[in-house]
């Protein structure tokens, strides 16, 4: 099972996430099928930068979002198309 979390980099109390696919199993850092985005909790305020069009494609095969990628995810949705 796929499972859509938050990978853990950075040094010794500055930590910054990535949000990886990666098969539920295996350890948090461990090779992911694919980085998503990122995840800064120390900048003011917290960066997220998400491509939501790759997130939504792996939830729409299975993948199944961790409760913080989905706090995440609603709380910095998809920028709207702009028409031109």
């Amino acid at each position: 099972m796929l499972a859509i979390r938050l990978a853990r980099f950075g040094t010794k109390k500055k930590p910054t996430y990535r949000v990886v696919v990666i098969e539920k199993e295996r350890a948090r850092d461990s090779k992911a099928l694919e980085v998503l985005g990122h995840y800064n909790p120390l900048s003011e305020p917290a960066t997220v930068v998400l491509d939501h069009d790759r997130f939504a494609h792996w939830v729409k095969v299975g993948a199944q979002p961790s409760d913080t990628v989905t706090r995440l995810v609603k709380a910095n949705p998809a920028p709207e198309p702009v028409a031109v």
